[in-house]
């Protein structure tokens, strides 16, 4: 038996803050009756969330990883009709997809979404410190002290901020390539840490979150679903144990391989065609 809100967290419907507030304002029914905070259910239980049904028990977490496009928003719709993240995500029965973290409109590269909205909360907390590695590039002079001030600590406008590590990845003069790592996800910290030394980022690729790292051959606007060895180990750095059920059942599994053949496939023409 669980608490409603982390049944409901778990199936990707809400922060289990969020939930409880379902809960206080008697949106919920367990077995008929409005839910009270603090009931306890089972997966199986007749839990509905404003009259509607939520069928818990077939659900299993599943996380993918995405490939951002620039000038796509990390939300679920816009007034002003821009694409979003969401709208090329693979359809679900029942639950949501939940961003674990967000990408300024302008950075490309590894968004992760699961069905699980508790490990999606537990991974962005900024006590858990999962690492985000970036390949960025950035204009003006970056000196061995520029590097060792970064590296440091410096103060930005919400506190001070730092990379855990930094790399030089190539290019000359006064436009270069690094590799970053940071352990915390504030609005454009990478941009903001590089502007605090007179430098400017003209391009910003996430490339690795915890142990997940984008594959080489997920081109941009496309995703690619985690295999269960990369699922369970988010959820060890999340401090969460792996739920029962959680490897996709052998369908999504031939499914999935069937995809990354395809996408490997057309990754390989297009390096062709480019050389």
């Amino acid at each position: 038996m669980e608490k409603l809100q982390k049944l409901l967290a778990a199936a990707g419907l809400g922060s289990r803050r969020e939930i409880e507030d379902w809960i206080r304002a008697g949106r919920v029914t367990l077995d008929g009756r409005v839910a009270e905070l603090g009931a306890r259910a089972a997966p199986t239980a007749a839990i509905c969330v404003d009259g509607r049904r939520i069928e818990l028990a077939v659900l299993a977490p599943r996380v993918i990883a995405y490939n951002k496009p620039e000038g796509e928003l990390c939300t679920r719709s816009d007034p002003q009709g821009r694409p979003t993240v969401f709208a090329t995500l693979p359809r679900l029965r029942s639950g949501r997809w939940v961003a674990i973290g967000r990408l300024d409109v302008n950075t490309t590269g590894l968004l992760l979404f699961t069905t699980d909205g508790e490990l999606a909360n537990r991974l962005m907390h900024p006590a858990t410190g999962i690492e985000r590695e970036y390949r960025v590039r950035v204009r003006g002079q970056v000196t061995s002290e520029v590097i060792a001030r970064l590296a440091a600590g410096v103060e930005l406008d919400d506190g001070p901020a730092r990379f855990e590590r930094i790399q030089v990845g190539g290019g000359e003069g006064s436009n270069r390539w690094f590799s970053v790592v940071l352990r915390e996800g504030r609005n454009r910290e990478v941009r903001r840490l590089w502007e605090s030394q007179d430098c400017v980022v003209s391009r910003l690729k996430r490339v690795r979150y915890g142990a997940v790292a984008l594959p080489s051959w997920v081109r941009l606007g496309q995703w690619v679903e985690l295999p269960l060895a990369q699922i369970s180990a988010l959820y060890r750095a999340a401090g969460l144990p792996l739920p029962k059920g959680a490897a996709p059942p052998p369908a999504r599994l031939r499914d999935q391989e069937r995809r990354e053949r395809r996408l490997r496939a057309g990754g390989r023409r297009a390096s062709r065609r480019g050389g």
